[in-house]
């Protein structure tokens, strides 16, 4: 099996406040290949995840007509964002029994459990008799179906995200994370791409009979293979490091300390998730209805567009995240704040009264803002707490805020503009968003090339021989 860590001679440090826990100053060195299996393993997890939520939305309207008959339109487009939303009620349960077992048992055996779980709700709804079929029980089987998904991914990226930032090299954390978001890209362009497929080759009486089923049932031999891969790795060597310390010394860190003894962390977790996911679930879950069920769009041509958005975010996306260890988090955080704050209506405003190419140029500079987040994110997440309840505590603040305000995004909007007839709140949602991630990020502290937390400084091979020559 392959080692992890090489450690150098220790000499201790004491803990500072804003650490939790005490570490020393040995540094880890990390093995590169098991660094790539570990970005790889958590990505792909996390692909799977949101191939789901990319199918989900982007067939939306297909799935109101199966679960929810309706003479309205609109109606059905609520039900069916009504089950989207449903799932995010029960995320914070299961980021408060995934992320303390994460932190109790291992970061690799949780995230094994949660992909099992994932890919089990997603085969399930392909499975669902229609409406048509058995009545009422349809819409309870798919809520129930989006609950076992909601309750699984409630511990899914909080621990990808730590599991990534555990492993890479602290001049490297930025960029090696940014691939878990580049994974999220991957699974919604595969999800939108093969709706959009099926929308271009099906009959709109066979995509609503049976081709519907299709990227659901996909989901289980996805599932077989991320489980597989996850299944391979190592514990991290923060994790292992926290493992090795005396019972006395590592006691059981209570639910209730993880939540009161990281409060004001968690106060600014929540802010940045806050916007990071408004937005996120605004662009790439929301619009494609806005643009066919408000605008009046074709399909087709709505999802070809936001299809290459994503596509444009994906080729951005590691630059960004190399950027965010040369000049920090904290910078490119607030230009993306900032760009949400001035760009939102503009933007809009393209998408609404252009042609298609004034679509394009509107959600693509819409997509580039994302990236500020989608980049930086992974890795300054797991950076506000300390390694003893990293898991934990991150699988609750993230929860919470997602399930608040992230997946109740298409929802709250449709409700919206059904009760004002603006069809400009999604910018003001967006901008309003905007300001509360920025006092997040002003009250944040920069962890670009940084130890994390309760953890020892991580080096790669090479600056680890400086630092011992060094030394």
């Amino acid at each position: 099996m392959t080692t992890a860590t090489v450690a150098a001679p220790p000499s201790p440090r004491k803990a500072s406040p804003e650490s939790g826990a005490a570490h020393t100053s040995a540094p880890t060195v990390t093995d590169p290949a098991l660094v790539r299996r570990a970005v790889k393993a958590a990505a792909l997890g996390n692909a799977m995840e949101w191939f789901d939520f990319g199918v989900y939305s982007y067939i939306a309207v297909t799935l109101g007509k199966v679960f929810f008959p309706s003479g309205d339109p609109t109606a059905q487009l609520l039900s069916t964002f009504g089950a989207f939303a449903a799932a995010f009620l029960v995320r914070p349960l299961g980021g408060m029994v995934f992320g303390p077992l994460g932190d109790r048992v291992g970061r690799q055996k949780v995230l094994a459990l949660t992909m099992i779980m994932m890919a089990a709700g997603t085969f399930a709804i392909g499975l669902i008799p229609s409406y048509a079929a058995i009545g009422v029980g349809a819409p309870v089987l798919l809520l129930a179906a989006r609950l076992v998904q909601g309750f699984s991914t409630g511990g899914e990226y909080a621990g990808a995200s730590t599991f990534i930032a555990e492993y890479a090299p602290d001049k490297r954390r930025g960029f090696l994370g940014s691939w878990l978001e580049f994974g999220t890209l991957a699974g919604y362009i595969g999800g939108a791409g093969l709706v959009t497929l099926m929308t271009a080759l099906l009959s709109s009486d066979d995509l609503l009979s049976w081709g519907w089923r299709i990227p659901f049932l996909i989901a289980g031999p996805m599932g077989i293979v991320g489980l597989y891969l996850r299944m391979r790795l190592e514990e991290t060597p923060a994790f292992a490091a926290e493992v090795a310390k005396a019972e006395s010394e590592r006691p059981k860190v209570p639910l209730r300390e993880m939540v009161t003894g990281q409060w004001r962390a968690l106060l600014l977790c929540v802010g940045l998730v806050l916007v990071f996911n408004v937005t996120d679930y605004m662009l790439l879950s929301y619009m494609p209805s806005y643009l066919t069920s408000e605008l009046g769009y074709d399909a087709t041509h709505g999802l070809v567009v936001v299809l290459g958005v994503m596509v444009l975010m994906m080729i951005v996306q590691p630059f960004a995240g190399a950027l965010t260890d040369r000049v920090g988090r904290r910078p490119v955080i607030a230009a993306g704040c900032a760009g949400f704050l001035v760009l939102s209506v503009p933007a809009l405003l393209l998408i609404r009264d252009g042609g298609l190419l004034a679509v394009a140029v509107g959600m693509g500079a819409l997509g580039l803002l994302l990236v500020c987040f989608t980049a930086a994110m992974p890795s300054a997440l797991p950076a506000l707490f300390p390694t003893r309840v990293r898991y934990g505590s991150l699988s609750i603040g993230f929860n919470v805020s997602v399930s608040l305000f992230g997946g109740t995004t298409p929802l709250v909007v449709t409700a919206l503009i059904g009760a004002t007839g603006d069809m400009m709140m999604p910018a003001y949602y967006m901008m309003a968003a905007a300001v509360i991630g920025g006092f997040a990020v002003w009250r944040m502290a920069e962890s670009a090339g940084r130890p994390l937390p309760g953890s020892a400084p991580s080096l790669e091979a090479e600056a680890a021989g400086t630092h011992r020559e060094n030394a």
